[in-house]
């Protein structure tokens, strides 16, 4: 497989022969507003800078030349956003985590939307869908549901794709029960100025690697929009401090690994 991170948690999949592209997010640079209480949301860090806060690494033909299939874990804009509707072709097949996220892709045109389950195919790879939890206690009332996905083929490693979620007893059962040798996870510990982490932090990020200290971990979802809290240097610093760089992977933008 191969697995390239595009800009915050858009990413495209290479797997088992077919090509997948995770929560676009096409905007330019600047074009978006911020997250905080200019749109009825708590305030931010950063709230005074537009998203998303850095250029794509490579054109919008580029990412989505040849993807097989697009995977939308949940519809929040930075995973989901007016430019990825008006650029992505309209027959493109499309997976979405349940019936009520398929209903407003369908309505923004495009035709090819199935809600993933657990035991839902795509050819012949396996994809399951995944809980998550966007935030903990109260903020969970305002970030809504989530998802993540589990890849298998026989001719692969097991992919696990976390989504929004920070560390919680749903993300260590997944990983018991599929022992995937590869994980995606959203670790820039994004927050507002109250309610705690929305996404993974550093110490989610340990949390997984002791849940599986043989896996590559590639930490995704930093410094792209304005409420993030952990760079990827203090992330390194982190996992140099722990001794478990050569397990957390923490990609530039357009940086690709294969595996």
């Amino acid at each position: 497989m191969n697995i390239q991170l595009i800009r915050n948690a858009t990413i495209v999949v290479e797997y088992a022969g077919k090509k997948f592209l995770i929560d676009p997010m096409f905007a330019e640079k600047g074009t978006m507003p911020a997250f905080g209480s200019g749109i009825g949301l708590p305030d931010a860090p950063r709230q005074d800078q537009h998203n998303p806060l850095v250029s794509l690494p490579v054109s919008i033909d580029t990412i989505i030349q040849d993807i097989d299939a697009v995977i939308v874990t949940h519809l929040h804009p930075d995973h989901w956003d007016q430019d990825a509707v008006k650029a992505l072709p309209k027959d493109v097949k499309l997976f979405s985590q349940n019936e009520e996220d398929a209903t407003e892709i369908r309505n923004a045109g495009f035709h090819q939307v199935e809600v993933l389950h657990e035991d839902t195919t795509f050819g012949d790879i396996q994809l399951t869908k995944t809980n998550g939890e966007h935030g903990r206690g109260e903020m969970l009332k305002a970030t809504g549901l989530v998802c993540g996905v589990v890849f298998k083929h026989a001719s692969e490693k097991t992919l696990y794709v976390a989504g929004d979620t920070v560390w919680y007893s749903g993300v260590k059962e997944v990983i018991d029960t599929h022992m995937p040798e590869i994980m995606v996870v959203n670790a820039g510990d994004n927050q507002f100025l109250v309610g705690g982490s929305l996404v993974m932090g550093k110490a989610d990020v340990y949390e997984v690697y002791k849940a599986a200290p043989n896996a590559k971990i590639i930490s995704v979802h930093m410094e792209a929009v304005n409420h993030w809290t952990l760079s990827r240097e203090e992330l390194k610093s982190f996992a140099d401090e722990k001794g478990i760089s050569a397990n957390v992977l923490v990609p530039d933008n357009g940086e690709a690994y294969e595996f």
